[in-house]
């Protein structure tokens, strides 16, 4: 029988594991549920054990689902940005991670920009300091938690916990190495002394493996755990949004990835180091390209946050008619016309990340009336999702970086509507492979390049990626959109005063 790759995918709400055929196609998916803790304003942190009997679960579950575990003979893991698990020399975790949405480390961001210049942080990690990266989190638990700080032994990002807890080993991947600005982005390597420099002990950054290479083995007590084969290899795998773009075909320089999972925003592949304090530079999970990323809180989770607080109506129409309150959704929004009858959304529930890096920016909707229903809300949140898509897009044109045709992956390009909206805003043609699995098919990809399953990454996405469905702009939308977006940019910077926050130009 075929040997199969498992991928396992941590998400900010929940995980998603699926084991793939050699040929892309699913044989098996299953999710597990977890919370994100809010106890503080400008707080957001989990559990990672929380994550790791979540994969457990999940896992489990696929044997429930009569998927033969031993079959597996590759894992890869993919996991949300910026996480900082402290862990013991015993492995044990010391506190709850703050995760991507956490700003709480803005007086430590300060800190490092005083002791170390900007310009030498951004020159070595290619983005400038933000209270949502990792280090900056290091160094508040340092002056907040110091006992936890005394403690730790290693900080680890969200995928490399996973590969932990799988094979005993620590390691860091490339590809989350850009919440470190003592990681050289050029040359992917530490610079100790700039991490030094910052207060930070670097014995407690890991050693870099390739994201593709193996990190170890599956060991006897997560195979007890999970239902997984002792000594099945584990490779160091990478970040969601990086291996989301591998997963969407994304391999070769000017390809691009569009992101609607929790988060939103852009990948674009590069084969050169171009750094724009605007937007986000990361390292391709692929060895020597780089992504140059527009990543935005308003993806996915604003319409998941709509649906959870207005959609009780939807949420009995899809018991009713043996659909899901998302498909509900939408059929009420495509009764709106483009442009929502003058309803703009600013989608920025958590503050802001690129472009306009202001934490404390909020989200807005504009233009009610007494005209207005909540199909009117509900497309202005898809728009204004669109719009910080394009806004993002535009500012990397500007830094030399034009996107032709994005490949759009993540829950929200299930939905057609959606898609469509965001092909009339931005303008650019949008393709849709297997949009669900995406994320998760890129860690497969990563174990398969490391067990010797593919010869190449080009083969690999030869082999496993299919478009299925193409969206065109639709240029008798272009007009209105024009105006709205004109609208929405002008919102924003006529509301930041009252946000009391700044952002970048």
């Amino acid at each position: 029988m075929e040997d199969l790759l498992l991928g396992i995918d941590i998400g900010t709400s929940a995980c998603k594991v699926a084991v793939f055929r050699q040929n892309g196609t699913v044989a098996a998916q299953s999710n597990a549920v977890y919370q994100v803790d809010y106890p503080h304003a400008g707080w957001a942190q989990q559990n990672p054990d929380e994550w790791w009997e979540a994969v457990c679960r999940a896992i489990r579950d696929l044997e429930q689902q009569g998927v033969n575990l031993a079959r597996v003979v590759g894992i890869g893991v993919d996991g949300q940005s910026w996480s900082a698990i402290p862990l013991d020399a015993d492995g044990k975790v010391l506190c709850p991670t703050p995760i991507w949405m956490d700003t709480r480390s803005a007086p430590q961001c300060a800190e490092m920009i005083e002791r170390c210049g900007a310009e030498v942080l951004f020159a070595s990690g290619g983005n400038p300091v933000q209270p949502m990266y990792t280090m900056p989190k290091v160094l508040w638990y340092q002056e907040n938690l110091p006992d936890v700080y005394r403690a730790a032994d290693k900080i680890l990002q969200s995928n490399s916990f996973i590969v932990f807890r799988l094979t005993g080993v620590v390691s860091q991947d490339p590809s989350q190495g850009y919440g470190w600005s003592c990681y050289d982005m050029r040359r992917g390597v530490w610079d100790r002394e700039l991490c030094r420099q910052a207060g930070i002990e670097p014995g407690l950054l890991p050693d870099i493996v390739p994201c593709h290479a193996p990190v170890g083995n599956v060991t006897a007590q997560a195979a007890a755990l999970t239902g997984l084969r002792i000594g099945t290899p584990v490779v160091a795998g990478g970040l969601d949004a990086a291996c989301g773009t591998l997963g969407a075909g994304v391999v070769q320089a000017g390809q691009t990835q569009e992101q609607g999972g929790q988060a939103g925003g852009m990948s674009l592949c590069m084969d050169t180091c171009r750094m724009d304090p605007a937007l986000i530079l990361g390292a391709h999970v692929v060895p020597e390209l780089w992504l140059l990323q527009g990543g935005t809180v308003g993806g996915g989770g604003a319409m998941n946050w709509f649906e959870r607080e207005f959609g009780a109506e939807e949420r009995a129409l899809a018991r009713k008619n043996g659909t899901n309150s998302f498909v509900e959704l939408d059929r009420q929004a495509e009764r709106i016309s483009a442009g929502s009858e003058g309803m703009v959304f600013l989608p920025y529930l958590a503050g802001e990340r690129s472009p306009i890096w202001n934490a404390q920016a909020k989200g807005v909707f504009y233009g009610a009336s007494f005209a207005t229903g909540r199909a009117h809300f509900a497309r202005a949140v898809m728009e204004g999702v669109a719009y910080s898509l394009r806004h993002n897009l535009e500012v990397a044109e500007k830094a030399g970086a034009k996107a032709g045709v994005l490949r759009a992956m993540g829950g929200a390009a299930n939905s057609r509507l959606w898609t469509q909206i965001k092909a009339d805003v931005t303008g650019k043609t949008i393709e849709v492979p297997s949009s669900d699995t995406a994320t998760a098919l890129g860690a497969a990809i990563l174990a398969g390049m490391g067990t010797g399953v593919y010869e190449s990454f080009a083969q690999a996405v030869e082999r496993t990626v299919q478009v299925r469905r193409v969206h065109m702009p639709n240029p008798e939308n272009k007009s209105v959109y024009d105006a709205r977006y004109a609208e929405y940019r002008s919102l924003y910077e006529r509301l930041k005063p009252l946000m009391k926050g700044d952002s970048v130009q």
